[in-house]
């Protein structure tokens, strides 16, 4: 059986394989938006699906403002260990970001047994008391999101952004739904698609469009 391999170099692959998915979009007739496409083309290279073509939702205006509060020094709260390690740190700390994941910390444990909720309802409320600009990035636990929303309509937290792609079955597309009503800039991937993956991805990707207009 024959195999014909594209001969790529190893410092071309990454390059070749945005040509493969801006190839495979225009034989679709996916016509991308010139401001989220580099959102929506990482994603489908991070997990090759092309349904991130159709199911990723973005607020008004929101590639910007979430560039503008990655400029002014936002930092990243994740609720997995695997988004924090995904998001390229050295990039965010340029502009003065961090990255927290509270997920595995004892208080947060603590009040999560105290009250009867997930971690990632408890690590919510400890991000809440941050004195600093947030961007959220939850790509596991849609309670996380729906603590967020909860906080938000409370008049306790307003994030600089909510990218809100939990995975899973169950209340995941309920709780994207919520974001999309709460008066915040988010991206999210309706649906029950999603994960820590693309949640590191799209803020990868915010990182990269902020270089890119530098260079």
């Amino acid at each position: 059986m024959a195999i014909e391999l594209e001969n790529v170099l190893p410092s071309e692959i990454e390059k070749r394989s945005f040509e493969i998915i801006t190839e495979e979009l225009t034989q679709n007739g996916i016509v991308l938006d010139s401001e989220k496409a580099p959102v929506i083309k990482r994603c489908i290279h991070t997990s090759a699906d092309f349904d991130y073509a159709r199911n990723l939702c973005f607020s008004p205006d929101v590639i910007e403002k979430a560039m503008d509060a990655i400029k002014n020094g936002a930092c990243i709260v994740t609720d997995t260990q695997m988004a924090k390690s995904g998001i390229n740190k050295r990039a965010l700390a340029r502009y003065g970001g961090e990255v927290y994941c509270f997920m595995s910390d004892e208080d947060v444990a603590a009040l999560a047994k105290k009250n009867g909720t997930t971690r990632a309802t408890a690590s919510m409320d400890k991000a809440a008391g941050l004195d600093k600009k947030l961007i959220f990035a939850i790509g596991n636990a849609p309670t996380a999101l729906v603590r967020l929303y909860e906080l938000i309509e409370n008049g306790k937290l307003s994030p600089e952004l909510i990218i809100g792609v939990p995975v899973g079955f169950v209340n995941v597309v309920q709780s994207k739904e919520l974001i999309m009503h709460a008066d915040v800039p988010y991206i999210v991937a309706k649906g029950r698609k999603g994960g820590s993956n693309i949640a590191a991805c799209i803020v990868n990707a915010l990182l990269y469009m902020i270089d890119n207009r530098r260079d």
